[in-house]
Protein backbone atom coordinates (compact mmCIF):
# COMPACT_ATOMS: atom_id res chain seq x y z
CA UNK A 1 0.00 0.00 0.00
CA UNK A 2 1.17 3.33 -0.88
CA UNK A 3 1.12 6.46 1.05
CA UNK A 4 -0.58 9.50 -0.09
CA UNK A 5 1.60 13.14 0.90
CA UNK A 6 -0.90 14.84 2.54
CA UNK A 7 -0.79 18.71 2.03
CA UNK A 8 -2.39 21.05 4.06
CA UNK A 9 -4.89 23.59 2.80
CA UNK A 10 -5.16 26.75 4.03
CA UNK A 11 -7.95 28.37 5.11
CA UNK A 12 -9.09 31.50 2.77
CA UNK A 13 -8.59 34.93 4.46
CA UNK A 14 -11.86 36.27 5.49
CA UNK A 15 -12.68 38.82 2.54
CA UNK A 16 -11.14 37.07 -0.04
CA UNK A 17 -13.45 35.60 -1.88
CA UNK A 18 -15.57 38.60 -1.59
CA UNK A 19 -12.64 40.70 -3.71
CA UNK A 20 -12.35 37.34 -5.94
CA UNK A 21 -16.08 37.89 -6.90
CA UNK A 22 -15.87 41.76 -7.21
CA UNK A 23 -12.44 41.54 -9.63
CA UNK A 24 -14.44 39.14 -12.25
CA UNK A 25 -17.51 41.20 -12.20
CA UNK A 26 -15.44 44.76 -12.54
CA UNK A 27 -13.49 42.07 -15.54
CA UNK A 28 -16.94 41.12 -17.32
CA UNK A 29 -18.39 44.98 -16.86
CA UNK A 30 -15.30 46.13 -18.44
CA UNK A 31 -15.16 44.06 -21.24
CA UNK A 32 -18.92 44.70 -21.96
CA UNK A 33 -18.04 48.29 -22.02
CA UNK A 34 -15.32 47.86 -24.33
CA UNK A 35 -17.83 46.03 -26.54
CA UNK A 36 -20.55 48.57 -26.57
CA UNK A 37 -18.31 51.37 -27.28
CA UNK A 38 -17.15 49.76 -30.34
CA UNK A 39 -20.49 49.05 -31.99
CA UNK A 40 -21.69 51.38 -34.54
CA UNK A 41 -23.82 53.70 -33.25
CA UNK A 42 -27.75 53.00 -34.85
CA UNK A 43 -30.40 55.26 -35.96
CA UNK A 44 -32.21 56.46 -32.80
CA UNK A 45 -35.45 58.76 -31.33
CA UNK A 46 -34.67 59.41 -27.81
CA UNK A 47 -37.46 61.81 -26.40
CA UNK A 48 -36.68 65.27 -24.65
CA UNK A 49 -39.92 66.37 -23.74
CA UNK A 50 -43.09 64.05 -24.54
CA UNK A 51 -45.51 64.97 -27.24
CA UNK A 52 -49.52 64.28 -27.12
CA UNK A 53 -51.88 62.74 -29.62
CA UNK A 54 -50.82 60.96 -32.95
CA UNK A 55 -47.84 61.08 -34.91
CA UNK A 56 -47.54 62.03 -38.39
CA UNK A 57 -47.74 59.52 -41.41
CA UNK A 58 -47.23 59.36 -44.88
CA UNK A 59 -47.88 62.27 -47.03
CA UNK A 60 -48.58 64.56 -43.75
CA UNK A 61 -47.42 67.66 -43.70
CA UNK A 62 -44.87 68.52 -40.13
CA UNK A 63 -44.64 71.73 -39.00
CA UNK A 64 -41.26 71.50 -36.66
CA UNK A 65 -38.69 73.63 -35.50
CA UNK A 66 -34.82 72.07 -35.55
CA UNK A 67 -31.11 72.23 -34.93
CA UNK A 68 -28.76 70.05 -37.15
CA UNK A 69 -25.36 69.63 -36.03
CA UNK A 70 -22.73 67.03 -37.02
CA UNK A 71 -21.14 64.53 -34.63
CA UNK A 72 -17.78 67.23 -33.35
CA UNK A 73 -20.88 69.97 -32.68
CA UNK A 74 -20.90 71.97 -35.70
CA UNK A 75 -24.33 73.20 -36.63
CA UNK A 76 -24.86 72.85 -40.40
CA UNK A 77 -28.80 73.66 -40.24
CA UNK A 78 -30.66 75.38 -37.79
CA UNK A 79 -34.94 77.00 -38.48
CA UNK A 80 -37.10 77.98 -35.73
CA UNK A 81 -40.25 80.40 -37.49
CA UNK A 82 -42.33 79.92 -40.19
CA UNK A 83 -41.69 81.44 -43.51
CA UNK A 84 -45.40 82.29 -43.69
CA UNK A 85 -47.47 84.90 -42.69
CA UNK A 86 -49.21 84.08 -38.86
CA UNK A 87 -52.27 83.13 -38.74
CA UNK A 88 -52.72 80.29 -41.39
CA UNK A 89 -50.17 77.68 -40.61
CA UNK A 90 -48.75 76.96 -37.47
CA UNK A 91 -45.53 78.20 -36.33
CA UNK A 92 -42.16 75.96 -37.85
CA UNK A 93 -40.56 75.23 -41.19
CA UNK A 94 -43.37 72.81 -43.11
CA UNK A 95 -41.64 69.36 -44.19
CA UNK A 96 -43.85 66.64 -45.90
CA UNK A 97 -43.70 63.31 -44.02
CA UNK A 98 -42.80 61.35 -47.53
CA UNK A 99 -40.17 58.91 -48.29
CA UNK A 100 -37.21 60.80 -50.44
CA UNK A 101 -38.91 64.05 -49.45
CA UNK A 102 -36.33 64.19 -46.54
CA UNK A 103 -33.36 61.99 -45.51
CA UNK A 104 -34.92 58.23 -44.70
CA UNK A 105 -34.14 58.93 -40.71
CA UNK A 106 -35.56 62.07 -40.91
CA UNK A 107 -38.27 60.60 -42.44
CA UNK A 108 -38.49 57.85 -40.07
CA UNK A 109 -38.07 59.83 -37.46
CA UNK A 110 -40.90 62.22 -37.95
CA UNK A 111 -43.23 59.17 -37.87
CA UNK A 112 -42.02 58.74 -34.30
CA UNK A 113 -42.78 61.99 -33.17
CA UNK A 114 -45.67 63.38 -31.02
CA UNK A 115 -47.54 66.90 -31.61
CA UNK A 116 -45.97 69.16 -28.99
CA UNK A 117 -42.84 66.99 -28.20
CA UNK A 118 -38.72 67.80 -28.72
CA UNK A 119 -36.41 64.90 -29.62
CA UNK A 120 -33.08 63.98 -30.25
CA UNK A 121 -32.85 62.42 -33.69
CA UNK A 122 -29.18 59.92 -34.52
CA UNK A 123 -28.94 59.20 -38.08
CA UNK A 124 -25.98 57.19 -39.39
CA UNK A 125 -24.97 58.55 -42.40
CA UNK A 126 -26.32 55.11 -44.19
CA UNK A 127 -29.62 56.68 -43.81
CA UNK A 128 -28.58 60.36 -43.87
CA UNK A 129 -26.33 61.81 -47.23
CA UNK A 130 -24.36 58.97 -47.42
CA UNK A 131 -20.89 59.63 -49.33
CA UNK A 132 -22.68 62.02 -51.19
CA UNK A 133 -24.00 64.97 -49.26
CA UNK A 134 -25.61 68.00 -50.86
CA UNK A 135 -23.23 70.60 -52.79
CA UNK A 136 -22.10 73.46 -51.07
CA UNK A 137 -23.41 72.06 -47.51
CA UNK A 138 -21.18 72.37 -44.48
CA UNK A 139 -21.97 67.85 -44.33
CA UNK A 140 -18.56 66.06 -45.50
CA UNK A 141 -19.07 62.78 -47.07
CA UNK A 142 -20.09 59.95 -44.83
CA UNK A 143 -20.96 62.19 -41.60
CA UNK A 144 -23.58 60.92 -38.93
CA UNK A 145 -25.94 63.98 -37.91
CA UNK A 146 -27.76 65.02 -35.10
CA UNK A 147 -31.18 67.15 -34.62
CA UNK A 148 -33.29 68.57 -32.12
CA UNK A 149 -36.58 68.50 -33.09
CA UNK A 150 -39.72 70.21 -32.23
CA UNK A 151 -42.88 69.00 -33.35
CA UNK A 152 -45.15 71.89 -33.75
CA UNK A 153 -47.92 70.58 -35.27
CA UNK A 154 -48.97 68.47 -38.33
CA UNK A 155 -51.94 68.38 -40.57
CA UNK A 156 -53.01 66.47 -44.41
CA UNK A 157 -51.36 66.83 -47.27
CA UNK A 158 -54.88 68.24 -48.21
CA UNK A 159 -55.36 70.87 -45.67
CA UNK A 160 -52.06 72.22 -46.04
CA UNK A 161 -52.73 72.58 -49.48
CA UNK A 162 -56.18 74.37 -48.90
CA UNK A 163 -54.08 76.84 -47.10
CA UNK A 164 -51.90 77.49 -49.74
CA UNK A 165 -54.60 78.66 -52.15
CA UNK A 166 -55.97 80.71 -49.63
CA UNK A 167 -52.58 82.43 -49.03
CA UNK A 168 -52.39 83.13 -52.25
CA UNK A 169 -55.99 84.33 -52.47
CA UNK A 170 -54.96 86.96 -49.97
CA UNK A 171 -51.55 88.28 -51.72
CA UNK A 172 -51.85 90.99 -54.04
CA UNK A 173 -51.44 89.77 -57.72
CA UNK A 174 -47.82 89.76 -58.74
CA UNK A 175 -46.59 92.13 -61.99
CA UNK A 176 -45.65 95.51 -63.01
CA UNK A 177 -48.61 97.81 -62.25
CA UNK A 178 -49.18 101.22 -60.97
CA UNK A 179 -47.45 104.28 -61.99
CA UNK A 180 -44.54 103.79 -64.75
CA UNK A 181 -45.94 100.83 -65.82
CA UNK A 182 -46.38 99.91 -69.06
CA UNK A 183 -50.46 99.66 -70.18
CA UNK A 184 -51.58 96.84 -70.55
CA UNK A 185 -51.77 95.31 -74.72
CA UNK A 186 -54.47 96.69 -76.12
CA UNK A 187 -57.07 93.60 -78.11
Amino acid sequence: MTEVTRVPILPIAKGSLTKLWLGVVAAVLLGAGIAWAALPKTFSVTEITAGTGAAPTDGDVAFIKYKGTLDDGTIFDEASSSPFPPGIFPDGVPMLVEKGAVVDGFYEGLKQMKKGGTYELYIPADLAYGDAPPPGSDIPPGASLNFEVELVEFMSRQDAERRIQMLQQMMPPQGPSGPGAPPPPQP
